[in-house]
């Protein structure tokens, strides 16, 4: 079982990002860094190919359409009246092609969240992927040649999380911090398997979640078991209540839970998006007017907070991270005046 991550280096970036981010929320700018995530509401969020056939571009759009008929966002991938070509993308772009720049040539599921994707201090020092032009913002492996057989809940999780969506099992409403097996059963001797999976021993002690991981073909440290698994209690974050029927909850083997059945454990198929992903989504991009005037009341409450500007911040970072927060409430109020209620 391979799980989706994003590679180390981008981790650590968005990571020290963050870190400055908590360090500056007090009093109501934890909103701006909340909904800095998400894209501008009525808004159109470009999404680009690097590689695949128009076949399989056509899936991908076809399966976000769920997506797209809940929230107030446009996902445009470029084609027009059905008969040409879907936009692509070139790592030698030196301009966004795409706010979403979708790639299948990497190995296993990533996606940066939410306007990450267009952040160009993450993957500055080069790499596939970041928030530049030229990088990498989603990858769907193997998809050219070997789908799984659920893709399209695997293309509906990614998109998601392209529009800012966190992972259920992290939300510190559920169950899952108390329901996963982080350590090994009692006794346990780590015994691999051919292909190097830790399986359990001879006396049938199963691994914990640490070992399993660190195992093929993940071969996850404790800190990004950490990092991908732990619940998440940020300040950063909108939580909703924890849905076992969400697309963005995994299915993990039954040895990663301490009961059967697990409360942790999902409950839908997998492949469609549940009534919670749909509240979501209406919470995050409303179509009503009243939803898009509080938001905007709200973020201009937190832009007075900021005063003057970041006094004793590094001007590379805190007053690049303050401009773009004052550009997002102009983008707020345009997406307010361009919305269709």
């Amino acid at each position: 079982m391979e799980l989706e991550a994003l590679p180390d280096e981008v981790v650590a970036e968005i990571e020290v990002r963050d870190r400055w981010r908590r360090g500056m929320a007090t009093g109501g700018l934890e909103f701006i860094f909340s909904d800095i995530a998400k894209w501008p509401v009525g808004s159109t969020v470009r999404v680009a190919f690097l590689d695949g056939n128009d076949q399989l571009h056509a899936d991908i759009a076809g399966a976000t359409k769920q997506i797209a008929d809940v929230c107030n966002l446009t996902l445009d991938f470029g084609q027009e009246d059905g008969n040409g070509s879907f936009r692509r993308w070139t790592t030698a772009d030196t301009t966004y092609a795409a706010e979403i720049r979708v790639s299948f040539d990497l190995p296993g599921f990533f996606s940066l969240v939410g306007t990450d994707s267009t952040d160009s201090m993450i993957g500055a020092g080069g790499g596939p992927v970041g928030g530049n032009p030229g990088q990498r913002s989603l990858n769907l492996g193997r998809f050219v040649t070997n789908r799984p057989v659920q893709w399209e809940g695997t293309v509906r999780h990614e998109f998601l999380h392209a529009l800012a969506f966190h992972h259920s099992h992290q939300n510190m409403r559920g169950t899952c911090e108390g329901e996963f097996r982080w350590e090994d059963q009692v006794g346990y001797v780590p015994t691999q398997n051919a292909a190097g999976v830790f399986v359990a021993d001879a006396q049938g002690r199963q691994p914990g979640i640490y070992t399993f991981l660190a195992g093929e073909p993940n071969r996850w440290s404790r800190a990004k078991v950490d990092h991908n698994l732990r619940t998440v209690n940020d300040p950063d974050l909108t939580l909703g209540p924890f849905d076992r029927l969400s697309v963005m909850l995994y299915r993990f083997p039954e040895f990663f839970y301490k009961s059967t059945p697990s409360s942790c454990a999902p409950a839908g198929n997998g492949q469609n998006l549940s009534d919670g992903d749909k509240r979501g989504l209406e919470l995050l991009y409303p179509h009503t007017e009243s939803a898009l005037a509080d938001r905007q009341a709200r973020a201009e409450a937190v832009l007075q907070s900021l005063g003057a500007g970041p006094e004793g911040l590094p001007e590379a970072n805190g007053g690049g991270l303050v401009e773009a927060y004052r550009s997002r409430v102009a983008e707020l109020a345009a997406a307010q005046a361009a919305a269709v209620y």
